[in-house]
């Protein structure tokens, strides 16, 4: 589009916004008119720096890449390949998480599952050394501490 082409576009736009403005103060008040204002004055602003020209651009390289994108095989190739990348590692993570098809630490690699060393069952636990030890008697108390103690058994508090 040339110049001229822009400049009416801006002018067009720009008086929709003064007219929205207009319509925005009367049914809203004086802080909606002041937003719908605001965003009236950046399309001139677009339209100076150049950005309008650049909005539109990118509006059409975006439109160019999604056409491309729905009507090239060899992207919807690529969109599949991507889908089964992910798939494959959350399958790995989970396959994971669960234990399943993972290689024991410590196990050589000939070694089967039905040949490895068997893990000890969950529900055991070695005896603790000392398990057969009486426990060690109560500190002593003081003989306030013992006084006290004496009253509350006599009372039935304890």
């Amino acid at each position: 589009m040339d110049n001229a082409t822009w400049l009416a576009l801006t002018v067009t736009l720009t008086l929709v916004g003064a007219v929205l403005t207009w319509v925005a103060y009367r049914r809203r008040g004086l802080p909606s008119a002041m937003l719908v204002a605001g965003v009236t004055v950046l399309v001139p602003a677009a339209y100076l720096t150049r950005t309008l020209r650049m909005l539109t651009e990118v509006v059409d390289a975006v439109a160019g890449w999604a056409t491309s994108l729905v009507l090239s095989p060899t992207v919807w190739a690529g969109i599949v390949m991507a889908g089964l990348g992910v798939l494959l590692i959350a399958g790995s993570r989970a396959l994971a998480a669960r234990g399943i098809g993972a290689r024991r630490r410590g196990v050589p690699r000939g070694t089967t599952a039905a040949t490895a060393p068997a893990a000890a069952p969950a529900g055991r636990e070695r005896p603790r050394v000392g398990a057969g030890r009486k426990p060690e008697p109560a500190p002593a108390v003081d003989d306030e501490l013992a006084d006290i103690e004496a009253l509350l058994k006599r009372r039935g508090i304890s």
